[in-house]
Order: C-alpha cells, then sequence, then structure tokens
C-alpha cells in the first residue's frame, strides 16, 4: 500500500498561503547549506506529486521555468520529471510534464491510488485538498516546515476541517535559518 503524505511550509502564525494565496514567502530568508541538503534530499526521491488546481497552475507555471532551473536545477529537475496528479473540477487540461487531471471523486482516487503498489505520493500546497483527506482519514502523515515569518494574514491548510484530528509527532528537525521541520501521524 502506498503511503501518502502532506509536506507544506507553515507561517509561525499557521498560513501555508498569504493572503494573496502566494507560497513565495517560504522561499526567501537566509542561505542555510544544512537547509540546502535537506530541500535537496526531499526533492530526490520518485514517487507521485498531488495537487489541486491552484497549487498546480502556481508550481506549472514556475518549475518548467529556465528561471527555476537557474534558480534551483535540483529541484526544477525532479519537479518536472515526477509523475503528478492534479485533482480539478474546472480544469479542461494539463500541460506540465508527466501530469494527469482527475476530475472524478477525490476520495475514492485516492483510495484507489494507495492500494496500488509503487512509491509514496506527496500532497505539496493544495490546502482545500488536505482538509478533505484528513477528515477522510487518508493522509498518513503532516510533514510541516515551520518558518520563522508572521503573515497576519492567509489560509491554514485545515481550512474547513470539520471534526478534530489528533495527531502524534514522530520526527523533528531545526535548522540555522530558524526553518523547523516537524512530522506528524495521525494518533489513532
Amino acid at each position: 500500500m502506498r503511503k501518502l503524505i502532506v509536506f507544506n511550509h507553515v507561517s509561525l502564525d499557521g498560513y501555508f498561503v498569504d493572503a494573496n494565496n502566494s507560497m513565495m514567502w517560504a522561499k526567501m530568508g537566509k542561505g542555510d547549506p544544512e537547509w540546502d541538503a535537506f530541500v535537496a534530499e526531499n526533492a530526490s526521491g520518485d514517487g507521485t506529486l498531488v495537487f489541486g488546481r491552484i497549487t498546480y497552475q502556481m508550481m506549472a507555471s514556475y518549475w518548467p521555468t529556465p528561471m527555476a532551473v537557474q534558480h534551483d536545477r535540483a529541484v526544477a529537475e525532479r519537479m518536472n520529471a515526477l509523475r503528478k496528479i492534479v485533482f480539478s473540477r474546472t480544469l479542461d487540461n494539463v500541460s506540465w510534464s508527466n501530469t494527469a487531471l482527475v476530475k472524478g471523486d477525490l476520495a475514492a482516487e485516492i483510495r484507489r491510488l494507495k492500494s496500488e503498489n509503487g512509491e509514496g505520493m506527496a500532497i505539496l500546497g493544495s490546502g482545500t485538498i488536505v482538509s478533505q483527506l484528513a477528515q477522510q482519514g487518508l493522509i498518513d502523515e503532516f510533514q510541516c516546515v515551520i518558518n520563522p515569518i508572521v503573515l497576519g494574514q492567509g489560509r491554514t491548510m485545515f481550512e474547513g476541517l470539520k471534526d478534530k484530528l489528533s495527531l502524534k509527532l514522530i520526527k523533528s528537525r531545526t535548522f540555522g535559518n530558524g526553518n523547523v521541520f516537524l512530522s506528524y501521524a495521525p494518533a489513532a
């Protein structure tokens, strides 16, 4: 059975996107060789990336560009090479390499994908999908990087969640740039 994780940057005040739906603030900050190695290591895996429409459009507008390759060649190459699935009721087609569009039932499709053999799946951004799948008990691990920034406004990745989620900390790591990596699994 394939594992489904969430990997998101979160501001100190709990937002994964700012008031303009941007995640660019997560890329700012002073350089840290240990952090850079962590990012490169995370980008080296295989598997499938899972997106909602908004995150897909944001990622697809950046990672296939020469600017992305110039700023972070290793991550850009992996992002472009990995299999990607975008869930959307409004998109009619997708153009980013190795991307499939799914218009059907989100939870049913994730259950089907999880039952297959193969590498894991990672949701990046996509708060609406995170809250829906968390509510269904379909997320195996929540990985968050707390960034040392306060945004004041934005959206949480659990917006719309109806029931409380009990989680247990399974991993943590602090970096010199002030970022803190936290990994949680469902407590039940």
